[in-house]
């Protein structure tokens, strides 16, 4: 574990009110500016930006954009980041141990994919300020620190040093060291240069920090263990099947890799670990993923989309999306637990999406795929509808 075990426990039901009840009141306040059904059909309704800007005019969104002049998709979701990094900043403000570790674990994602991003726009010639101004300013670290990542060199040595000079004083170092052991232990000593290489460091990365986080939640107990322990596990399974989705076609797939190099990339937990992690390592094609998939119930109706190719507007990332809001709903239910904070910022992400997906299909007039978005909060979602039909 990478970091610390916590000091102090979230609280029980005489305790946590005293200890992290402002805060908690905060972001179940904050949930009353998620867009609702009604927003949605107004914005679908729309035929250009300007209507879609001032129908957002009579939402949360509203301040976010009153300086923008011509809303465009980029500008929209810039503004909408920013608004959510100010909000999670302020609930940041106002926590105390162990919460505030708690939020500090859910930016080292975009710490993570911040440095990733570097690397690879440096491997691909692109300028240094046009990548931090792509970085997700909740991982975002000093300018003189992201500035230096780029300088160091696309091999093994040149990671070292990386880690050594700039990434060892980051709360991400400890995960970029674990990466440079297992690689060292491994006798890995060739150049790292290719695109799909920098994708399994950071493969590697997220693995780390998914596996530090669970054990971090697990330590904490009680209801946020419960509730964000399932949440990471999902996290898991949803990572190992895409990396091993997107590794066919590529040297990841070829059978001396498969067991070595690709199953280590898949994290340490989830409803598919042990078994069906062990699985994937041997697949070699999408009809042996599916094979394996369809053992394990919850992920047998998600791969069917992917298997009948999109016949009905839906890929596999859309189904991974509707499972993952479902379950971040859920995490407002549950009361006195941390769970509400991660929820809160991953279902303002997909909000974030469906803003610059309905954006784009106006922009680019193909208003006849607006509706392909998945909508939080609604009542409309399959899972409520389906459970009124049934008289529930």
């Amino acid at each position: 574990m990478a970091t610390p075990a916590p000091k102090s426990t979230p609280g029980n039901m005489a305790t946590f009110n005293i200890l992290h009840g402002f805060p908690e009141a905060l972001v179940r306040g904050m949930r009353s500016s998620f867009m609702a059904d009604a927003d949605y059909h107004h914005l679908t309704q729309c035929e250009t930006l300007d209507d879609v800007k001032l129908n957002l005019s009579e939402t949360d969104y509203a301040e976010a954009l009153a300086d923008m002049n011509t809303l465009i998709p980029t500008g929209l979701q810039k503004a909408a980041v920013e608004k959510l990094v100010c909000e999670f900043q302020y609930l940041r403000t106002q926590a105390i141990e162990p919460l505030s570790t708690f939020l500090d674990f859910i930016t080292y994602e975009y710490m993570i994919e911040n440095v990733m991003l570097l690397l690879k726009g440096t491997l691909s010639g692109r300028d240094i300020n046009e990548l931090i101004a792509q970085c997700h300013p909740l991982g975002m670290f000093k300018e003189s620190t992201m500035r230096s990542i780029p300088t160091f060199e696309s091999t093994p040595r040149g990671y070292q040093d990386l880690y050594q000079t700039v990434l060892v004083d980051t709360p991400v170092g400890p995960y970029f060291s674990l990466f440079l052991q297992e690689t060292a232990m491994r006798g890995e000593v060739s150049n790292v240069l290719e695109e799909v290489e920098i994708e399994i460091i950071k493969s590697s990365l997220i693995k780390y920090w998914i596996e530090d986080f669970a054990n971090y939640v697990d330590c904490l107990g009680g209801e946020t263990a419960a509730i964000m322990g399932d949440l990471l596990k999902v996290r898991a399974d949803t990572n190992a099947i895409n990396i091993t989705l997107n590794s066919f076609g590529t040297p990841l797939n070829e059978p001396a890799m498969r067991a070595s190099d690709r199953k280590r990339l898949y994290p340490a937990l989830g409803h598919l670990y042990p078994a069906g992690t062990s699985m994937l390592a041997d697949v070699g094609d999408e009809d042996e993923l599916g094979r394996v998939l369809e053992l394990f119930p919850q992920y047998s109706s998600i791969w069917n989309v992917h298997a009948a190719g999109g016949s009905d507007g839906k890929s596999i990332d859309d189904a991974f999306y509707e499972r993952d809001v479902q379950m971040l709903e859920l995490a407002f239910e549950g009361q006195m637990h941390f769970g509400a904070f991660y929820a809160y910022v991953k279902l303002k992400e997909q909000e974030i999406r469906n803003l610059v997906w309905i954006s784009e299909c106006i922009l680019q007039q193909q208003k006849e795929e607006i509706h392909k978005f998945v909508p939080v909060f609604s009542f409309n979602a399959p899972w409520r509808s389906g459970s009124k039909k049934h008289g529930r």
